[in-house]
């Protein structure tokens, strides 16, 4: 028989389960184990195999409220023991359909932790990403509450494996959230006005607006020699300095998501009708708003973006961010400079 007692919430031996006998401390292979002194027996304590699922849907995570010991009340990511004789891919998809009512199937493992929980002692986690096949979601034995949360707003876990393993999975998935955001916003399908946005150019548009003196410097020196601005040769230098900097802050402002197309509307109808009562011809003026686009380019493509495939992406995206800009500005250049 086996009599026990408890240390930080797991229960530990006192007598041996075969032959009855006092269990006593004895050292194997310099590792202290529990041993009977009746029958010789070692007692092997091993981690206890835990899974747990990773469901996302829209870039939300679906989490059960837990309805028992220990982190009752706390929300984590469907979580249990794996049973003898069941693989850990079957318990990982046993458990989600208990806790939550949802079939699922096995995508990929994202995370294997070790821990040591006060109430369970030593634990192994593995941790899964899942897709839904069936099922209707709905709280299960274990769990009182379910439903998905945004990743930007998940609530404090109840394990410290499940946020290790939450934490690999957002990382895992940044790059391709960041792609997916940057042609949707390219495409005019997402606007996030004056909001945290997740863009592939975006630190390369930091990069720009930070160099914007060196820009300018480069345009300046190009408007003033080019072969298709002559107008511009002559031109006063502080003003074309003026200038190339309030067009790289309607770009900057563009980009962030704090300027619309009324915004850039209404900013080069004006300055197109200015350009036209100072005398500059109106192939110039575009000449000269062609070089500016050319310079931010060029700009970009010398701080390195073709290191790796994602970098591709980016100089695609930035091209089509670009390109949409200037198309705009050259635009309503136009029809303010005709008006």
């Amino acid at each position: 028989m086996c009599q026990s007692g408890k240390t930080m919430g797991r229960k530990v031996k006192s007598f041996c389960l075969y032959c009855g006998s006092k269990i006593i401390k004895k050292p194997e292979e310099d590792t202290l184990r529990d041993f009977c002194q009746g029958c010789g027996t070692f007692f092997y304590e091993n981690p206890l195999p835990v899974v747990s699922t990773i469901l996302a849907s829209d870039r939300k995570i679906l989490l059960v409220k837990r309805g028992r010991k220990p982190y009752r009340g706390m929300w984590c990511p469907p979580t249990g023991f794996a049973e003898t004789g069941e693989s850990i891919e079957g318990a990982a998809l046993r458990e989600l359909e208990e806790e939550t009512g949802v079939k699922g199937n096995i995508v990929s493992l994202i995370d294997v932790d070790s821990c040591t929980n006060y109430f369970y002692g030593d634990l192994l986690f593995i941790t899964f990403e899942v897709e839904q096949v069936g099922g209707a979601l709905a709280p299960g034995g274990d769990t009182v509450d379910v439903k998905y949360f945004p990743f930007e707003r998940i609530p404090k876990l109840a394990f410290r494996s499940n946020t290790k393993a939450v934490n690999s999975y957002i990382k895992g998935k940044a790059d391709y959230w960041a792609i997916v955001d940057s042609f949707a916003r390219t495409a005019g399908q997402i606007q996030i006005l004056g909001k945290e946005k997740n863009l592939l150019s975006d630190k390369l548009v930091v990069v720009i607006e930070k160099n914007a003196e060196k820009i300018a410097n480069l345009w300046v020196e190009e408007v003033k020699t080019n072969r298709s601005t002559p107008d511009y040769h002559n031109f006063d230098k502080s003003r074309l300095y003026k200038r190339i900097h309030r067009l790289l802050s309607q770009f900057g402002k563009w980009l962030g998501g704090f300027y619309g197309d009324r915004d850039i509307k209404d900013f080069f109808m004006e300055t197109g009708k200015e350009r036209k009562r100072e005398g500059f011809k109106l192939g110039e003026v575009l000449s000269a708003l062609s070089l500016i686009k050319k310079h931010i380019w060029e700009f970009a493509l010398s701080q390195g973006m073709w290191q790796k495939t994602l970098d591709i992406y980016t100089a695609l995206e930035l091209d089509r961010r670009i390109v949409i800009f200037f198309d705009k500005a050259a635009f309503y250049m136009t029809r303010g400079y005709e008006e």
